[in-house]
């Protein structure tokens, strides 16, 4: 039984994109970000991969206790924080470290019965994003009362994060930078500010410890182009097979809703992927899938569990040929563009029936 629809993940070029990461910043620690099942590829199996990290980012507390299971001993640091005081004691047990980002989470660690252990504290400040950290006016008593601390390692990180490293010139990029150094001014303690996009663009970012994360999954992380001028691979492709291919008139509308009406004798395949899968629903007429090295555009609507696609101009197309939705071959950021979203949520979003297969240098396990 052959699956419907395969995501091969490439642990070669994993370690390739990791490369790339250290050579950018070849002075720097690197937190390797594999939070949400490793941007979709699967996070046990990422890690493993990625041995030669410094240490690994997740978001919360279940992730990095996963990651402790399976065999994980590289630094873990959950970048949420701890969401309630409840959460300490298992951080610790687990050798975790964790983000702070707001002064309750500090009262929490003051109060904490910690039984003599300490936890490894990253002490996360806001400097233009708005989201998570503590504002410049409260770092001074964040690190003071942290310091204090008795369950506090003596080692205090502090980060921060780019709202607009995507778009390299984007003036705040600079002004978060410029806050960012002002704020941590006779600070003892390491740095980290350079997410993906960061760390291939902005060169003053690259501070002790760097983070990447989309670009280890080969995707740009930036708003416009796409990984192959970064010298980045893809790791994983998706593909469906082509189980259906039949002839059809002009004015003939095709799938739901008759969105899209054949204007002359067209080929028509089916491909044995829809939203149910992960494939995205939204994706219009004209996103390209690719068949035997041809690109074919997808017509009508997604289905649940399939998509049309116009193969006229493909003639080698044949039923039970591999049909590549992204990856080797065709850029997930020219599908994402297409479908008006992101390569991240795309990734995220491959569902628990599609089958995954983890190779290395083409040879699948």
């Amino acid at each position: 039984m052959s699956p419907r629809v395969i995501a091969s993940v490439n642990l070669y070029s994993l370690q390739h994109n990791l490369r790339v990461a250290k050579k950018y910043a070849p002075k720097s620690q690197l937190l390797a970000v594999i939070k949400a099942n490793g941007y979709g590829h699967g996070m046990v199996p990422v890690a493993k991969a990625l041995i030669d990290a410094d240490g690994f980012g997740v978001a919360c507390l279940d992730e990095a206790v996963l990651l402790r299971e399976s065999g994980i001993e590289q630094p873990i640091l959950i970048l949420e924080g701890p969401l309630s005081a409840d959460e300490l004691t298992l951080m610790a047990d687990y050798d975790l470290s964790v983000v702070i980002h707001q002064m309750q989470q500090i009262t929490w660690l003051e109060a904490w019965s910690s039984n003599g252990r300490t936890l490894s504290v990253w002490l996360k400040l806001d400097t233009g994003m708005h989201r998570l950290g503590v504002s410049p006016d409260e770092f001074a008593e964040a690190v003071t009362r942290l310091q204090g601390c008795a369950a506090v390692s003596d080692e205090i990180t502090i980060l921060s994060h780019f709202a607009n490293a995507d778009l390299p010139e984007h003036p705040l990029n600079l002004e978060q930078l410029m806050l960012f150094t002002s704020t941590c001014v006779g600070h003892p303690g390491p740095t980290s500010l350079a997410n993906s996009a960061a760390l291939l663009s902005l060169p003053d970012s690259r501070s002790d410890w760097v983070r990447p994360g989309i670009m280890l999954y080969g995707c740009t992380p930036f708003i416009s182009g796409d990984a192959r001028q970064w010298d980045l691979q893809p790791v994983m492709t998706l593909s469906a097979t082509l189980f259906s291919i039949k002839n059809v008139k002009a004015g003939d509308s095709i799938g739901y809703g008759g969105s899209w009406q054949c204007p002359d004798d067209r080929v028509i395949g089916v491909v044995s992927v829809g939203y149910g899968d992960g494939y995205p629903r939204h994706a219009p007429s004209g996103t390209p899938v690719l068949i035997n090295g041809c690109e074919c555009p997808l017509v009508g609507r997604v289905s649940m569990d399939m998509i049309c696609v116009d193969v006229t101009d493909c003639p080698s197309a044949r039923c039970g040929d591999r049909v590549v939705l992204w990856g080797e071959g065709l850029p997930i950021e020219r599908v994402a563009e297409a479908a008006g979203t992101i390569s991240y949520e795309l990734l995220c979003g491959v569902t628990a029936r599609v089958s995954f297969e983890y190779c290395k240098g083409g040879l699948a396990s």
